[in-house]
């Protein structure tokens, strides 16, 4: 057991690490919050204390549903540090999308951002298993009756790092991913999955410890949590932190702090350029950029390359399943090969296959399977989907893709029927259940169409019942009332039927192509 702790590696240990390294060297910034790497552990471990005094242990879910802050990370690494597992919430969900997240993981404590208190005060009744309730004082509104204070939580709590025996093989986070299906899945992702994946994109996306990094983009998703902000932790890098990803305040950050990284969703890059003051901005520092979640339109990475010249540019593709990294397109290959994901990174194995999971030629759609030690060790409480994921001992992305000569992938199409807007991914399901609430639909098929700020933009096509009239307006008014707002339709399209095969499968490729 001594040999098995002197050799364990956690997420815990990074930090640690980093803060015997680099004590005086500022690890975080948040508004007028800063934290050299010494100050940060000292919090993580009065956060880890102050839980051990509420009695949480080794196994026990945390969740958090905040936007960005230097909370959020003291909250993952302190977790990290004794052994319990968070649980991110999507800050954009609806009371009762929090609720069944809440109810299947069944955690112990749930910290909340002042912010978003009123959306979780709607089902909190609903949410039997939370012991604990801490309130994360973001916009300085006043802890609720009942509720413990972030602040006050850690003031008395020494700085000590409680002594938890801990092992990388156990589960850090349970990140909940929509998939296909209309209820969440809740990936289980360990010490090492994480820890894996991170020196692959440390290595493949030529980080450095010099590097000042922005993190505008959400910490409850995995992207920028695991391949930006946790391995930027472990390097020794500062990392200036953003509420959210606000165009302007991107740009006035990336002026101010002489931001040299930064990963933002294609969305997000677009919305960069059309900003009215981009060439304003003094952006010269700027030398490493970072995209996901969707292809760049390559009239867009040529236009990045005209105004920002100094700016490399890396594709990462993955999913939650894989800690999330699996591919990457290097700044060499951005036009050579343009729409494609890249190869697998270093510590990953990729092939395509068929039906029957034998090997597709080159040039030929398959689905993309992965081998790596990024993985998830399976689905929360979900042994069935778990199974049917990791079949044939290779994972299933759900993804097709074709692979040309060199070993370049190319997404063609999914195979889980998932639309990827703006970053983020939308079961059609989901919305499409939401849509048949609604009195005066008869039938629904709710797609992704090109976007050109979206990428792919929800939209549904809506077949109404006999003898009634239904508007768009109608329709997008009924899913705000239902649905996160990144779900809701961007368009809708009112027709008299849908096109279906011989046993009444909507055929949604008919549907794509008519209205692209």
């Amino acid at each position: 057991m001594n040999i098995l702790q002197a050799t364990r590696n956690t997420v815990g240990d990074l930090l640690r690490r980093t803060a015997r390294k680099y004590p005086e060297r500022m690890a975080v910034i948040f508004r007028q919050t800063s934290l050299t790497y010494r100050a940060l552990d000292e919090k993580v471990n009065q956060l880890a204390n102050a839980l051990l005094a509420l009695g949480v242990r080794k196994g026990d879910r945390v969740a958090i549903n905040a936007y960005n802050s230097h909370y959020y990370v003291i909250n993952w690494f302190a977790l990290a540090r004794i052994g319990a597992i968070q649980v991110p919430i999507n800050y954009m969900l609806k009371g009762q999308e929090i609720a069944y997240i809440i109810n299947h993981s069944a955690p112990r404590v749930f910290f909340v951002e002042d912010t978003l208190l009123d959306v979780v005060r709607e089902v909190k009744n609903q949410l039997g298993s939370v012991e604990h309730w801490i309130s994360l004082r973001v916009s300085g509104r006043d802890t609720p009756e009942g509720w413990l204070d972030f602040d006050e939580l850690l003031a008395d709590q020494p700085t000590d790092e409680p002594g938890v025996e801990l092992f990388e093989s156990e589960v850090a986070q349970i990140s909940y991913t929509s998939g296909t299906e209309s209820l969440p899945k809740g990936a289980m992702l360990t010490h090492q999955g994480l820890i894996s994946q991170y020196s692959s994109c440390i290595i493949e996306g030529e980080y450095s410890e010099r590097d000042v990094v922005l993190h505008s983009l959400p910490l409850y998703h995995c992207a920028q949590m695991h391949v930006f902000l946790t391995p930027y932790i472990q390097l020794g890098a500062k990392n200036v932190i953003l509420w959210k990803a606000d165009p302007t305040e991107i740009l006035r950050t990336i002026e101010k702090e002489r931001i040299t990284s930064i990963f933002l969703p294609p969305t997000v890059w677009i919305g960069l350029l059309r900003h009215p003051q981009f060439d304003s901005f003094d952006l010269s520092s700027l030398e490493k950029g970072y995209y996901g979640a969707s292809i760049m339109p390559v009239e867009v990475l040529k236009e990045l390359a005209a105004r920002l010249p100094r700016v490399r540019l890396w594709n990462y593709y993955g999913q939650t399943e894989m800690s999330p990294a699996a591919t990457v397109l290097k700044p060499e290959d951005q036009l050579r090969k343009p729409g494609s994901c890249g190869r697998p990174l270093l510590n990953v194995e990729t092939r395509l296959v068929d039906d029957n999971d034998n090997d597709v030629p080159v040039g030929e759609i398959g689905e993309i399977v992965h081998r790596s030690s990024h993985l998830m060790i399976g689905y929360y409480k979900d042994e069935e989907r778990t199974q049917a994921a990791f079949r044939s001992g290779w994972f299933h992305s759900g993804d097709l893709a074709r692979m040309d000569e060199e070993g370049y992938l190319y997404i063609v199409d999914r195979k889980k029927d998932m639309i990827k807007t703006g970053g983020e991914n939308v079961s059609s399901r989901d919305v499409e259940e939401a849509i048949y609430r609604h009195p005066k639909v008869a039938e629904v098929a709710v797609i992704g169409l090109p976007d050109p700020v979206w990428i792919e933009a929800v939209t549904a096509v809506v077949v109404p019942k006999a003898g009634q009239n239904i508007t768009e307006g109608e329709i997008i008014e009924h899913c705000r009332q239902h649905l996160a707002r990144f779900k809701v339709p961007k368009r809708v399209i009112i027709t008299d039927h849908l096109p279906k095969n011989p046993s009444g499968k909507i055929l949604k490729r008919f549907l794509r192509d008519q209205y692209r």
